[in-house]
């Protein structure tokens, strides 16, 4: 294995980095900045069961060191990602995708995962349970363990593949939803989703996001986001994917001695199309800086 290989539930990557869910679409538009096979792999568009528009604009607010957002799962639905995006996909990508599955039930999820499980290009399934943007669906999942078990062991049986949920920050112990669906044959967690906020329009006197409340993302939520990495790690045995306000090449170095394996990054792919190559070509060099051999070593070393 080269410095930057790392070994995700089984999988090797290239590098750790991974463009986040609802950041990258299904790569192909990202194709036009960069050969996007220099990433690890990448998290594809949320994908739902049946098309979705989303939520009602605005559903994008900029905030301090961040962004809201409250795009609500627009996607085209799966059968359309499985005969329309897919094949583009597979035009510019070579490598093993994470497929993220969203749903407002668990046969949904279910249905979802069954319907890409036989895509040869989906490597793993991220089952989004986190969402705070959506209603009747999403965080419901992710916010109580019994309810993200039952996902969890519902999925399980639709796949062989492996199964990583994303958890949600919003709750008073990340831990237990953890613990719940490792318990569950969850092959890894990835977190943190976004932080529910929500901003004023002061002149209209009411909230300025349609739906009132939004996800908040970017460089402000990475300590948050640190601190649920360093306590999920030390939880649970299965693979962590961190995620969380990542912006550099020292961002992912953290993130991994608190014990990710592999690294997500999404507002930053918002401010700059080619964050993720930069942060993988500037890895090298801080490694250097801080004398590290190789990333797998790194892995949950603050932790131990």
């Amino acid at each position: 294995m080269g410095r930057l290989n790392v070994t995700l539930c089984g999988i090797e990557l290239d590098n750790p980095v991974i463009p986040a869910s609802g950041t990258f679409g299904f790569g192909y538009e990202f194709a036009d900045y960069y050969d996007i096979n220099e990433l690890g792999t990448f998290s594809f568009k949320g994908t739902t069961a049946e098309p979705r528009f989303g939520n009602a604009t605005p559903r994008i607010a900029e905030t301090p060191a961040g962004m809201l957002n409250a795009v609500g799962l627009q996607n085209p639905g799966v059968d359309r990602v499985i005969s329309e995006e897919l094949p583009k996909m597979r035009r510019v990508f070579s490598k093993p995708v994470m497929a993220n599955v969203s749903g407002f039930s668990v046969g949904e999820y279910v249905e979802v995962v069954e319907k890409l499980d036989g895509e040869e290009s989906v490597g793993w399934f991220e089952v989004n349970i986190s969402c705070p943007n959506v209603h009747g669906g999403g965080m419901s999942f992710g916010t109580d363990p019994k309810a993200a078990s039952e996902v969890t062991r519902a999925v399980r049986k639709a796949t062989k593949k492996p199964i990583i949920l994303k958890l949600s920050p919003n709750v008073t112990d990340i831990t237990a939803i953890a613990r719940a669906v490792e318990s569950e044959g969850a092959d890894g967690v990835s977190l943190i989703n976004t932080l529910l906020g929500m901003r004023i329009d002061i002149a209209r006197r009411k909230p300025l996001l349609a739906n009132t409340t939004g996800g908040l993302s970017g460089p402000a939520v990475f300590p948050v986001a640190l601190r649920m990495v360093y306590q999920t790690a030390k939880a649970v045995k299965i693979p962590v994917i961190g995620m969380g306000g990542v912006s550099r090449a020292e961002d992912v170095i953290e993130m991994m001695l608190a014990g990710a394996t592999a690294v997500e990054v999404g507002a930053a792919n918002l401010v700059d199309p080619c964050a993720c190559l930069d942060i993988i070509r500037g890895l090298p060099g801080v490694m250097d800086r801080y004398k590290i051999e190789n990333l797998q070593d790194i892995i949950g070393g603050a932790t131990k």
